[in-house]
This record gives C-alpha cells, sequence and structure tokens, in this order.
C-alpha cells in the first residue's frame, strides 16, 4: 500500500510541476511550412481562397469524424468565413485581406487559441506554384498542455500543415487533370433577353468577375420580380489574347424584355438568334484555351464562316456556384458562324413559241385496192 501510496503523491506531484511549467510559458506559437504544389498558381490560389474546400484538405478535419463544418453564403475573398465543431471543441476563422494571386491573410480562433494565418503564392519556372503556410499566435492552457504533452506547437501545428498541403497538391492534382472537350458541331441559339454588366476585364480574371456579378444581377432580378430563363452566360465582344484583355457583357437571363433606367449600372439587352458551333468543357477553366482551340480547329476543318462581329459566348451550365470542385464545372461555349448559303435550284420555264403554219395545199386522194371478203363456212 506505501508503494502505491508514494506512487500516487509521485503522480501528482509531477502533474503539479508539468501545470506549472505550462502556466508559466508565455503560449506564444509561431509555425511556417511550405510546399512545391504541382499546379499553376491561379489555380491554388483560388483553390485556397475558396473556404468550401477546407474541409477537402484540412488534415484534422479529415482525421477528426466528429467535425462538422459550417459555410455562409461568402466563402471566397475578404470577409469570407467558416466555422467548425467537434469532440475538442469549436473555432472558426475568417479572411481579412486577399492580392488577388498571391497571398491571403486570415484571422482564426479555437477554443481561447488565436492567430494570425498568413498564405503566400509563388510561381516556379516549372508552372507549379510554392506555397507557404505561416501562423502566429496565443495558445490557451489546455492548448499549451495538449502541445507540451505531443512535442511542441511546432510539432503539432507544423504536422497539420504538411499533411495539408500535401492533400492541396493531390486533389488539385486530380481536379485539374480530370476533364474533356467535346465539339458538339453547328447548332442554333434562340433570342434570350437578358440584365448584364458590361466591362473590359483581364481574361483570367472573367470567371472571379462572373462570381461577383452574378448574385449582383440575380438579386437585381428578385428585387424587381424578374424570373431568370436559363444559366448566367458570359458575351466576350472582343477577346484579345495579346494583351490579355477581353471586353464582356455577365448576363442573366430572364423571361422578357425590360427596359432600364439611365444612370444604372445594370443594362437590359436581347440575344438575337444565331447559328454557331457549340463546344462543351468539362472540367477546371484552366482548360478553356484547349476548348477554344478545338472549336477554332473544327470551324476551319469543316470550312464554317465565322462571324466576326463578336467572339464568342459562354453558357455557365454548372459553375463555381454550384459546386467546389473545378472537375464537375461545364461551361458551353458558342462561336457564332455565318448561315451556310444554300443554292437556290431554278427550273426552267418552258417559252411557248407559235408554230407557223404551211399554206394549205390542194388534198390528193390515193386509191386503196378494194379488199377481198373472206367467207366463213359454218
Amino acid at each position: 500500500m506505501k508503494i502505491l501510496k508514494y506512487l500516487f503523491l509521485l503522480s501528482l506531484l509531477t502533474l503539479v510541476a508539468l501545470t506549472v511549467f505550462v502556466a508559466t510559458q508565455k503560449g506564444i506559437f509561431s509555425v511556417e511550412r511550405s510546399k512545391v504544389i504541382n499546379s499553376p498558381k491561379a489555380t491554388v490560389y483560388n483553390y485556397v481562397n475558396d473556404l468550401r474546400n477546407y474541409e477537402d484538405f484540412e488534415s484534422w478535419s479529415l482525421e477528426d469524424p466528429t467535425i462538422r463544418m459550417s459555410f455562409p453564403d461568402k466563402t471566397t475573398g475578404n470577409g469570407a468565413s467558416y466555422s467548425w465543431e467537434g469532440a475538442e471543441g469549436k473555432g472558426n476563422a475568417v479572411t481579412i485581406k486577399t492580392k488577388d494571386g498571391e497571398s491571403i491573410e486570415q484571422k482564426m480562433k479555437f477554443d481561447g487559441t488565436e492567430a494570425d494565418v498568413n498564405w503566400t503564392f509563388k510561381d516556379t519556372l516549372a508552372g507549379k506554384t510554392v506555397v507557404t503556410w505561416k501562423a502566429k499566435g496565443t495558445m490557451s492552457f489546455l492548448f499549451k498542455v495538449y502541445t507540451a504533452l505531443n512535442g511542441g506547437s511546432d510539432n503539432v501545428i507544423g504536422t497539420i500543415y504538411e499533411k495539408s498541403l500535401a492533400n492541396i497538391d493531390k486533389n488539385l492534382d486530380f481536379e485539374t487533370k480530370t476533364f474533356t472537350v467535346k465539339v458538339n458541331g453547328v447548332v442554333k441559339k434562340t433570342e434570350t433577353p437578358y440584365i448584364k454588366q458590361t466591362f473590359t476585364s483581364e481574361i483570367s480574371k472573367v470567371n472571379k468577375n462572373a462570381r461577383v456579378v452574378i448574385p449582383k444581377l440575380i438579386h437585381f432580378s428578385q428585387t424587381n420580380g424578374l424570373h431568370t430563363n436559363g444559366k448566367p452566360f458570359i458575351i466576350y465582344h472582343t477577346y484579345d489574347t495579346a494583351t490579355g484583355l477581353a471586353k464582356i457583357s455577365i448576363c442573366l437571363p430572364i423571361n422578357k424584355e425590360i427596359s432600364i433606367s439611365a444612370g444604372s449600372d445594370i443594362l437590359s439587352g436581347k440575344l438575337n438568334s444565331f447559328e454557331a458551333v457549340k463546344t462543351t468543357l468539362t472540367g477546371d477553366y484552366s482548360h478553356t484555351n484547349e476548348a477554344i482551340a478545338k472549336t477554332r480547329a473544327f470551324i476551319n476543318n469543316e470550312k464554317i464562316v465565322p462571324e466576326l462581329g463578336w467572339s464568342h459566348l459562354e453558357i455557365l451550365t454548372i459553375s463555381k456556384l454550384d459546386v467546389k470542385s473545378p472537375s464537375k464545372l461545364m461551361t458551353e461555349i458558342y462561336f457564332p458562324t455565318k448561315p451556310k448559303v444554300i443554292p437556290v435550284t431554278v427550273e426552267k420555264v418552258p417559252v411557248y413559241k407559235p408554230q407557223t403554219q404551211t399554206p394549205a395545199q390542194p388534198a390528193t386522194t390515193t386509191p386503196t385496192p378494194a379488199k377481198e371478203e373472206e367467207q366463213s363456212e359454218f
């Protein structure tokens, strides 16, 4: 019994000593991890910038089945947020500042532990991306105890970051490489009234701008009692690959033509019916150039005459507003063409010509030899 008593006292003293030690620590931590991701910088940035993707790559969430994440309407850019709750506690993260394609700054809280989180994205010569993930903050007492028993904060948080970065690489490698391009052929688009915003944009940022403008168009239509009549689409009035710029109209189809008073940043219009070569891209927007190249090759091979008054139309059949996985996106691309001229076959109508009559000649009669009557015997 004395031995058990001594062991109990020893354990108690050890616990008290550990508690005193942990309590006297400042609890400040700083962790940093980097990894080369096998995807273009814009793709990686957009993936991390959308907080909906965190449940697919954050290792602590993937390894704890009790964690449930919640997402508001805004999950990208400044002011985006998400929260989580599990057996070990609850927390939230908010994006406070972004520099497009370059960096993301966030604030994170988890049961008394708070951190400033920073992501940076840098190109490599091989078209890959160096992602650096940093966190600096203060730990709660319980988290200090946990990290003290598990090799320190750098080991605990650093391991989470290493696994999560590996998950980003693996997920994007699948998502960006899983795509199909199908040239559907010549189709006819019916006329469509719509509301729109028109401006010049960098080609690489068109879809990002669409994610900002489309909710505004939807809100405008709902406020004014309009009904949408299909998926949002983008009209490319110009498409200059040399400058990387395009003049675009981001549009929402509606059920009727309307007039909008002057001064509004949202305008109305109508897309007249037209013939076009249709191509369907299933997958990430980064493959749009390949889809456009295949469409133009089809037009040339089939000797179809393009309509050069404007560039093309993209319908966001399944967009980032509908799904978070790039491999599940679907974009219909229409290149306007001139209708084929069908040669008209002209039937020759016979021309009536009156016949000329020669003067009447005196009739002459040639005597016919008399037939002998045949006799029949009965």
